[in-house]
């Protein structure tokens, strides 16, 4: 009976995986071809939306009544008959620019006596003098698809007429039906999109556009990911399927995603059939093993005696077990106190130092504020005041790590760019950089270098740098700094001085180890941005130039999307 019970469970398992594979890729290549028909639809709605705007331009400019207000500059008939056009048209909107680029009519009274001078669709109607067709990025994020063509008469352009298409519409017609759906231009840029937030950006930039989802969402994703097929992309952390589609005009090219929902909805239905069946057949053979329990049962009814004198004594053993238990626990709770005692010592030391850098800066600020408001100059020192705020909220944000001390690396990281955390470290030092003859070098690349960091404790550790730099240099008659950020396997920054150079290597990231005088440094800041570096998964290391000076250099992994974190020694 055993072993038709373990058959019926292996033959279950068996079945239901094979089944739940060969479902879900049909099912799946069901959805695939689905997805392609409504982008050939979807496309065909929009080349068709297109087509019927780009002949209004031209029957407008040839509109005598047109010709003549702009040849007479009499436009007090203009927008009536601009609105009328519109109605019958069916176009977002139309408008009449002069020769100076000024709106003259439009459907929209608001944009009369604007100037448009600059604007592409009137620039690019101005080149041409034939139809043209322009994709504008206005302020709210949202893009203007508009046709143009100059009005010319007798060899003279005496205006531009602008037809703008209301492509929006066809957005929240693919919204009730799409899980997304994006239009991307020659270049790759996203113009059109059911997701507001995707536009103006790449398709992979979008991609990766999506909040941290908790743990309770991560681990249903991994479990719908492990039963479904392998995902094309995510789209705001659901498994998606990605068709594309090109579209006849410009280049253009249509992306649509459709959720793995539908298809583990369906094959959930027949799967939910099968066990069905397979625990009815798994009820009856544990009835017929009951049956046989309950004749077992009667034997079992003689040994109750010594069963009763086994309990008696696993009871008292068990008492005895808690009791020792208890005791433990109170052991453990007091060595777990000695040491948060000890770390808490630690991390107030260190937050001792990461105070004294804001409150050097604020105590400049202060005294040129004073300056300032002396000299009759209120409006500058109102932005050493905001200064001072901007170093009060850093100082909160420093102290409150000390709650959390008990909790590995410490705060949660994100995607942090490196040239913004280096120029918010060299604002916090400005102070003091004015005061001295410090020359700054800074290298940047033009584009982004992101890596995953806690964005306070990175500035904390270039501003570490930068003020033990600082010291460095202090007394040389061509004080010189330099700091830059470099990428390639792994991002970089170093900050390199020409002072005299660190006397002792091999201790340098220990605690409590300073060249400095006493009273000017407790010897914990290398030490602690050595620890911080390796949170993030980089290393902090050190070597002396052999012209002179000093380099300390931070290594961290770049940030990728999608790749798994690489973590680095920390030396």
């Amino acid at each position: 009976m055993r072993a038709t019970i373990v058959a019926i469970v292996l033959t279950a398992l068996g079945t239901i995986w094979t089944t739940n594979f060969w479902l879900t890729d049909r099912f799946s290549e069901n959805t695939r071809v689905r997805s392609e028909l409504r982008l050939a639809l979807y496309s065909g709605n929009l080349m068709s939306e297109l087509q019927r705007n780009s002949v209004v331009p031209l029957l407008l400019a040839r509109d005598p009544a047109l010709i003549s207000a702009l040849a007479g500059n009499d436009f007090s008939t203009t927008s009536a008959r601009l609105m009328t056009a519109q109605k019958e048209i069916g176009a977002a909107s139309i408008r009449l620019l002069d020769a100076s680029g000024r709106v003259v009519g439009a459907t929209d009274r608001y944009q009369i006596g604007t100037n448009s001078v600059a604007a592409p669709y009137y620039v690019e109607a101005l080149r041409s003098r034939d139809t043209v067709f322009t994709v504008s990025e206005m302020a709210s994020g949202a893009h203007e698809f508009a046709y143009s063509r100059a009005v010319v008469s007798e060899g003279r352009t005496l205006g531009v007429i602008v037809v703008g298409a209301d492509l929006t519409r066809l957005e929240r017609s693919w919204a009730g039906i799409s899980d997304a759906v994006a239009v991307t231009d020659s270049e790759g840029v996203i113009i059109l999109s059911t997701e507001p937030r995707w536009r103006g950006l790449t398709m992979p930039e979008a991609l990766a556009v999506r909040s941290a989802p908790s743990a309770i969402r991560r681990a249903f994703q991994v479990t719908a990911d492990w039963t479904s097929s392998p995902a094309d992309a995510y789209v705001q952390g659901r498994a998606v399927m990605q068709a594309e589609a090109r579209v006849p005009f410009r280049g253009w090219r249509m992306i649509s995603f459709t959720a793995y929902s539908s298809v583990r909805e369906r094959v959930n239905a027949i799967l939910a059939l099968q066990i069905m069946g397979f625990a009815i057949l798994l009820a009856g053979a544990f009835w017929l093993l009951s049956r046989r329990a309950r004749i077992q049962s009667q034997a079992y009814l003689r040994e109750s005696n010594d069963l009763r004198a086994l309990n008696a004594r696993l009871t008292r053993e068990i008492a005895e077990r808690e009791r020792v238990q208890k005791e433990l626990r109170v052991a453990e709770q007091t060595v777990q106190q000695s040491s948060k005692l000890a770390a808490l010592g630690e991390m107030s030391a260190g937050v001792s130092h990461e105070l004294n850098q804001p409150l050097a800066a604020m105590k400049t600020y202060l005294a040129g504020a004073r300056l300032l408001l002396q000299r009759g100059r209120p409006e500058e020192a109102l932005s050493s005041f905001q200064r001072i705020d901007d170093l009060i909220d850093r100082m909160g944000a420093i102290t409150r790590q000390l709650k959390s001390y008990a909790r590995k690396g410490g705060e949660a990281v994100e995607p942090v760019d490196l040239r913004a955390a280096v120029s918010s470290a060299l604002t916090m030092m400005e102070p003091q950089l004015r005061t001295r003859p410090i020359r700054i070098i800074r290298n940047v690349p033009r584009d982004r270098v992101m890596v995953m960091a806690d964005r306070i404790r990175l500035e904390q550790v270039l501003i570490n740098l930068l003020r033990n730099a600082v010291d460095a240099v202090r007394g040389r008659p061509e004080a010189t700094i330099e700091i830059a950020v470099e990428a390639g396997s792994h991002a970089y920054v170093s900050v390199r001085d020409n002072g005299p150079g660190v006397s002792d290597l091999e201790k340098l990231f220990e605690p409590f180890w300073t060249t400095k005088k006493p009273g000017e440094g407790t010897g914990l800041g290398l030490a602690i941005s050595s620890t911080i570096v390796a949170d993030f998964g980089g290393r902090l290391t050190a070597h002396n130039e052999t012209e002179g000076g000093a380099v300390f250099r931070v290594e961290l992994p770049l940030h990728r999307p999608g790749a798994p974190r690489q973590a680095l020694a920390a030396e």
